[in-house]
């Protein structure tokens, strides 16, 4: 934990909240990001706008901070192309067969007191520790 920042992870947890509350009481819909980025291809046209524009979002505020910041947040890429789409459709993988991903089961579906969602959270959090562990202390230098 060398960057341990617990007021700008709190008032980003908080947004992240709101955002997920707004969305609910103004569109009756979950925000998971997943369902909501697939839903964008798939969607009938009236419940497209709204998809594109969240995803638009997601995509545009960080880069707003940033320019409006003037700060350029530290970024280093560890990893080769082919693994990080590897992880990209593996993680597609995993929120097709768990019916979500983290945002909409971790901060919706326990939120709303899901057992299918506690039950997914414990395993992405199993999987990522995993995952982790495999990574960094079994496969060390070979990734």
């Amino acid at each position: 934990m060398d960057n341990f920042t617990p007021i700008s992870a709190s008032i980003g947890g908080i947004l992240i909240g709101l955002a997920a509350v707004l969305l609910m009481a103004t569109n009756g819909r979950i925000a998971g990001i997943s369902g909501i980025l697939s839903g964008t291809l798939t969607a009938n046209k009236g419940d497209k706008l709204w998809r594109i524009l969240f995803v638009m979002g997601l995509i545009s505020a960080p880069l707003l901070f940033s320019f409006a910041s003037q700060t350029k947040p530290p970024f280093e890429l560890n990893a080769s192309i082919p693994l990080l789409i590897a992880g990209g459709l593996f993680v597609g993988f995993g929120t097709r067969l768990g019916s979500g991903c983290t945002s909409g089961h971790g901060v919706c579906g326990l939120s709303r007191l899901s057992i299918r969602s506690a039950v997914s959270v414990i395993i992405f959090m199993l999987a990522g520790i995993l995952t982790v562990t495999l990574a960094k202390h079994v496969l060390g230098e070979l990734i």
